[in-house]
């Protein structure tokens, strides 16, 4: 649980100046090598050829299976604490790219309990938003026969036997090691429901690779499920991770907090907002007048906008690479490059809004993604539990 005095990684907490080398040096994880990306479905993604996902655990045997066709899968999860912004949404088309291009199995846990163990919310606060965040995750475009969500609560039928089982084999003293202290017994039992997540494909559908892509923050998440996954009882191999970069916020490159002074752009802004966030408060690598900035030019990999491009919102490195060279020559000023980002935000955004605005209802849209009766015993099956175990329904 890496703790400095700059900057602060935590699954619960992320403050301070990054340094993404120091945080590999102490999650032990390894860099994303230049064969490892090579070896990534064509056309590679951005967000790989770009190392914004920059590190991984054990992604060779993912990406083996991914380009013979043998079964492989995603996990990528949501914790509804509130409305999703732009940071939260690029891990899932990452995880539809992948679908799309090699029909990977998508698993994608909500993870409702734990915010309400976590966070300051009300169950009532806490279900809308689980709702609202549905929604966004199917305007992304899943394949219902590929993917599945499992929702805690609405599955805990599942998710808390196979959880109970897996606790057996998680002390106290690791979930203190890797956590810190918990705030209540929640917490304390929570690693054993986000391995239930992690393991859960291969728990439905045999012991296959699976890959985890997350913000560096959740590899905590992660190294755990490796270790209970490395326990000969369980008939699953141990789940590889891709760890990605924080997309900046607004404030400034490699600077988070959770203070909440400056806004996120949400994925249901509209482009006048979008506009006038970015104008407002995105921070600028470049100088504090025009005059100067033409004679010195600007740093692009300082300046939010550009990295939001650089990040996602810009599929040619052509157009990046071009972006970059004008404003370090001084051609390129920060209003027009903030303009730019903003239109290309805004077009994403808008695309996206309206596949959320074609949807119906979310227990309608949602039943087609929800575990089957054969998938729930299959999975409790593998956890351990016998046909007569009372966890098993007659449906």
């Amino acid at each position: 649980m890496p703790a400095h005095n700059d900057f602060t990684v935590t699954p619960y907490e992320v403050e301070g100046d990054l340094d993404y080398e120091r945080l590999l040096d102490q999650f032990g994880a390894d860099r994303l090598t230049t064969d490892q990306l090579d070896n990534f479905p064509k056309p590679v993604h951005p967000l790989v050829r770009r190392r914004i996902f920059y590190a991984e655990r054990d992604v060779d045997a993912f990406l083996d299976a991914a380009n013979h066709g043998d079964p492989h899968s995603v996990v990528t999860g949501r914790g509804p604490s509130g409305p999703m912004h732009i940071g939260h949404v690029f891990p899932f088309y990452f995880a539809k790219y992948l679908q799309d291009n090699c029909g990977t199995i998508v698993h994608i846990p909500i993870s409702d309990d734990e915010k309400s163990f976590a966070k300051d919310l009300s169950l009532a606060e806490i279900s809308q938003s689980t709702r609202d965040n549905l929604l966004d995750l199917l305007a992304v475009g899943f394949d219902p026969d590929r993917t599945r969500f499992v929702i805690d609560t609405a599955d805990a039928d599942v998710v808390y036997p196979i959880a109970s089982a897996f606790a057996r084999d998680l002390t106290q003293a690791t979930v203190n090691a890797t956590y810190g202290d918990p705030d209540n017994v929640g917490l304390s039992f929570y690693p054993a429901v986000q391995a239930t997540h992690l393991l859960l494909p291969q728990l439905v559908e045999d012991a296959h690779p699976t890959l985890v892509p997350i913000a560096v923050d959740q590899d905590p998440h992660v190294r755990i499920c490796r270790d209970l996954a490395g326990k000969r009882r369980y008939p699953v191999k141990k789940p590889g991770a891709l760890l990605s970069k924080f997309l900046p916020s607004l404030e400034g490159p490699g600077k988070m907090s959770s203070s909440g002074d400056v806004p996120n752009i949400l994925l249901s802004d509209d482009r006048a907002t979008i506009h006038e966030k970015i104008q407002q408060y995105a921070y600028s690598g470049g100088q504090t007048s025009v005059e100067e900035h033409r004679e010195v030019g600007g740093d692009p990999e300082e300046d939010v906008s550009y990295l939001f491009l650089y990040y996602f919102f810009e599929e040619s490195d052509e157009r990046v690479e071009r972006l970059a060279g004008e404003y370090r020559e001084g051609t390129l000023l920060s209003g027009e490059l903030k303009n730019i980002a903003a239109d290309a935000i805004a077009d994403f955004l808008e695309n996206h809004q309206y596949r959320r605005n074609q949807l119906a209802d979310v227990e309608d849209e949602l039943r087609p993604y929800r575990l089957t009766p054969h998938e729930q015993r299959t999975a409790l099956r593998a956890a351990g539990y016998p046909d007569t175990a009372i966890v098993f329904k007659d449906t």
